[in-house]
């Protein structure tokens, strides 16, 4: 047996991505992230079907994201890091911190430590 499962759609070899249950009392099928084993009343669907899903006449379809894997930073993440971890390395903070004089942010309006409070915009 593949330790791979396979969508359980007819004459479908791909790799599943994902498990489909249904709550016949709800009128509503469930459509989420791939169950961690295969259960008898389930049905494990590749991206393909999964993404072409109806539900029958007066069902809902409650499609759940995957939030189990880690998500690739985005480059507005990536930027914000490197202007941190700039903004950090510079010696003014440094001697700002051991008490030398510092210039005043006009959007601040309190400091904890490394983080501080900023004044909303619209104010």
């Amino acid at each position: 047996m593949s330790p791979v499962r396979r969508c359980s759609r007819t004459a479908c070899g791909r790799p599943a991505v994902a498990t489909l249950t249904y709550v016949y009392a709800d009128s509503t099928a469930v459509l989420g992230p791939l169950a961690t084993y295969a259960e008898p009343h389930c049905y494990d669907l590749c991206a393909e079907h999964s993404e072409r899903l109806t539900a029958p006449r007066g069902w809902e379809v409650v499609r759940l994201a995957d939030s189990s894997g880690p998500s690739r930073p985005s480059g507005d993440d990536l930027e914000a890091l490197a202007n941190a971890v700039r903004e950090a390395a510079r010696p003014r903070e440094r001697a700002a911190e051991a008490g030398g004089p510092r210039t005043a942010d006009p959007m601040e309006v309190a400091r904890r430590g490394h983080l501080r409070v900023l004044r909303s915009p619209d104010n």
